[in-house]
């Protein structure tokens, strides 16, 4: 087997922070993506997403993983790694 006859989905590993935006109009405070970062490994995502919830201005993270088809571009369902602080419900993705 070559590798041309082989379609193997490509991995991306996501730390992304969440940032609050202040209240609207219905004075609900909503969650607004503040960051996104790209690791080689679900260990790297994973510790940036515990550093950045420390941080005074990040509401809350995620670390997870999502896969890619190569050949046709398309991007699966992201699978968590972790989710901390506040987060949007799984339902936004």
């Amino acid at each position: 087997m070559t590798h041309a006859d082989e379609s193997t989905a490509k991995v991306h590993y996501i730390c992304q922070t969440y940032v609050e935006q202040k209240p609207g109009r219905d004075g609900q405070a909503s969650l607004k993506i503040g960051k996104q970062f790209q690791y080689s490994t679900a260990a790297e995502a994973q510790n940036r997403a515990e550093r950045e919830v420390q941080s005074e201005d990040c509401a809350g993270a995620d670390a997870y993983m999502i896969s890619e088809d190569p050949d046709s571009g398309e991007v699966g369902s992201p699978s968590f790694l972790v989710r901390l602080g506040s987060v949007p419900e799984t339902d936004d993705f």
